[in-house]
């Protein structure tokens, strides 16, 4: 195991800092703009980047660098929807996607507003696909930078230092233990089924929020928000970040 762990890691590693952080900001970038998340998690790419990392200028390098890639992803995406929105929804792409998850999309952001943009940047499908469902709603671009910042920020942070922490412990142990490399593997195991656990978690928390239902006639005894005449959703309003500069 030890073995071929480290011809893994040496391979990444070989490939030059600056490349390989570049490569993990284009990564993200095309994850959140054009689908291709949908195909190949940006996860997978930022763990792998991560592994390469060699000391604490890398590790922030990496990590802003894939922040600025997801933000930049996330603007194409949100211009894609604005601009093309509903050719994008009626493409070869969009029928592939299925009217079910645009459907989902739609009312999760009608409901929810400016939470459904941070919480869908951990949640499969979803995180493609609010980027181009905000482009054609009426939420402000502010707005939405407002809540996908601190998404991507976390998101951010996680993967990489994971990533980061799970090589290097590895390469100390490798040395003296022949079984690190199950214990490498394990760890990322194990971090990647808690963050499994969590989407599971946040999809039926969230599930209320995405599944069709009667327009209610008057507002739910459970505090569920309707809609405002901007279709963001009352509770977003009263918790937007962004509402701080509405009054300057």
């Amino acid at each position: 195991m030890n073995e071929i762990l480290d011809w893994i890691l040496d391979t990444v590693q070989a490939v030059d800092p600056i490349a390989r952080t570049l490569l993990a900001g284009l990564g993200m970038l095309l994850e959140t703009s054009v689908l291709i998340g949908l195909v190949v998690p940006g996860d997978t790419i930022v763990i792998v980047a991560s592994t390469a990392v060699g000391g604490v200028g890398e590790y922030f390098a990496l990590t802003v660098t894939v922040i600025i890639g997801a933000l930049i992803g996330e603007s194409i995406g949100f211009a894609l929807g604005r601009w093309f929105g509903p050719h994008i929804h009626r493409s070869w792409v969009g029928r592939k996607i299925g009217d079910e998850n645009w459907a989902r999309a739609e009312r999760y952001l009608d409901r929810r507003g400016g939470p459904a943009v941070f919480i869908s940047r951990f949640l499969p499908v979803l995180h493609s696909l609010i980027p181009l469902t905000v482009g054609m709603s009426s939420m402000r671009y502010r707005k939405f930078m407002a809540w996908t910042i601190p998404a991507c920020v976390i998101w951010a942070f996680s993967y990489v230092t994971v990533g980061w922490l799970a090589a290097g412990s590895y390469r100390e142990l490798s040395r003296e233990l022949h079984w690190a490399g199950y214990l490498f593997v394990g760890v990322i195991a194990l971090f990647l089924a808690a963050a499994w656990g969590v989407k599971k978690l946040l999809v039926r928390s969230e599930a209320k929020h995405m599944t069709a239902a009667d327009a209610p006639t008057a507002a739910p005894s459970d505090g569920s928000p309707e809609a405002l005449d901007d279709g963001e959703g009352p509770d977003a309003a009263a918790s937007d970040p962004s509402n701080l500069d509405a009054n300057r």
